[in-house]
């Protein structure tokens, strides 16, 4: 008889754990059993990609009715109706969350609604008292928004109360640079809120192209959000009409909401692992190795929680690789290199490899850009203006890195990523014929570089 109770308890039931609790149970005969102290499906699904992406094409939508009347057609814009699309937003989640459990389910794992934590390398204890044993754990309890100590810090909000507000508000604050904070403050622009937002650094969405970050935070500017960098809040206090944010620049301003999303720490607190001698960053993220495995041999972390890249379908395909590894006998490594990424901001930002700044540092490179109106919105009589960016190896000619401003990047830097995944140079840019008449045509088309270095 065995010692455990399952070959596999999952801690956390976002994308990567269900993702490895399914492919082990349903494909590796596993017996898995998967504990999630709140809602089915994790960030990504419940309080982050998901309600976040159709609250971007709620937000498009006066844009498009604009467009709309300068191609002919006889509409008009009406009020939103905040309360209504929230409730089918929120009917949607629940639908999302029964799907996740239903695939659990169908694949054979154990589901515990409870909260666990780890007791030894092969123990878990759920906060209903229960106690299970399993061969293998794997921690895939994601991550959380980061609020600083400020005073009042009380009075603000983050991204996962964004889905449920009781009303929209007529003026907010977005505190932060990162794409989140980023994509918070075109979405509630959109819906038609009055939008500041303050950034410590120089310019927003650091770690992106600096052509590609600039080229966004200037359309957001023509777009009526206003971007104060070099701006941080020092408190927050409550007046009679609203939120009064008092900032490093001296300034006082008064919002209905004001909004955190000034990064995201890993769920690792309470968990027990570093006294099992799972060793963790300065944040708490959990330290893995190539095959996501800890410093404890039985113990294994995928995404957010390890604070390698922070994407869902970086945590999903770590899931899978843990489980073809462990259980299907497929040694199988995640390549965390050339992961593509895309910002929905309006307009949106997509990026795959390097940027120009850190291709530079590693070798000589040619850069390929250009920046025009795009033909759909230009008609309309708009000022609208998208980019388009190939940094190249001048040595052996690979593109090392794609970036694009433009409405639907997402959508093309998906299919530009497995050009440049397969190591595509240029010259197999240059040879590919354009389809016309199209946006992405540009990446074929840019014969030569706008600069060297």
């Amino acid at each position: 008889m065995s010692v455990f109770d399952y070959d596999l308890f999952v801690i956390g039931g976002g994308s990567g754990g269900v993702r490895a609790a399914r492919i082990a149970s349903a494909e590796g005969g596993a017996k898995v059993g998967l504990a999630e102290e709140s809602r089915m499906g994790g960030t990504c699904v419940i309080r982050g990609c998901v309600p976040k992406k159709l609250m971007v094409f709620a937000s498009a939508f006066p844009d498009a009715i604009s467009n709309a009347r300068a191609y002919g057609w006889d509409v008009t814009l009406g009020g939103f109706d905040w309360p209504r699309f929230r409730t089918t937003l929120e009917t949607d989640l629940d639908r999302l969350e029964a799907a996740y459990r239903n695939t659990l389910t169908t694949a054979g794992v154990t589901i515990h609604d409870s909260r666990a934590v780890l007791v030894d390398a092969h123990t878990v204890k759920l906060a209903s008292g229960e106690v299970f044993r399993a061969k293998h754990i794997l921690v895939a309890t994601g991550g959380r928004p980061f609020v600083p100590d400020i005073p009042g810090a009380d009075l603000a909000v983050t991204s996962n109360e964004m889905f449920h507000l009781p009303v929209l508000p007529k003026r907010a604050l977005v505190v932060g640079g990162g794409y989140i904070a980023s994509e918070f403050a075109c979405i509630l622009n959109g819906l038609g809120v009055e939008v500041c937002q303050y950034y410590r650094g120089a310019q927003i969405l650091r770690g992106f192209d600096d052509e590609a970050r600039g080229h966004v935070a200037t359309a957001m500017q023509m777009n009526g959000i206003m971007i104060h960098c070099g701006t941080d809040v020092m408190r927050l206090e409550k007046s009679e009409s609203g939120i009064v944010a008092v900032a490093t620049d001296g300034s006082s301003r008064e919002f209905d909401l004001v909004m955190y999303a000034t990064g995201r720490h890993p769920n690792t607190e309470g968990l027990g692992l570093q006294g099992l001698g799972v060793e963790l960053g300065r944040q708490g993220q959990i330290k893995v190795d190539e095959w996501s495995q800890t410093a404890v041999p039985s113990i294994f972390a995928v995404g957010d929680v390890t604070g390698r890249i922070n994407l869902t379908p970086v945590a999903i395909r770590e899931g899978h690789a843990f489980a073809d590894t462990v259980f299907l006998g497929r040694p199988t490594k995640f390549d965390h290199e050339l992961v593509a990424s895309a910002v929905f901001t309006q307009p949106e930002m997509g990026s795959v490899g390097l940027s120009e700044e850190a291709a530079r540092e590693q070798e000589p490179i040619e850069v390929y850009a250009t920046a025009f109106r795009p033909m759909k919105t230009a008609f309309a009589g708009r000022s609208d203006r998208v980019m388009m960016k190939l940094v190249v190896s001048q040595e052996s000619r690979k593109v090392l890195g794609c970036h694009i401003v433009a409405p639907e990047a997402g959508e093309m830097i998906q299919l530009a990523a497995i050009a440049i995944r397969m190591g595509a140079t240029k010259e197999d840019f240059d040879r590919t014929c354009a389809v016309h008449p199209t946006m992405s045509e540009e990446l074929v088309t840019m014969r030569k570089p706008v600069r060297k270095a």
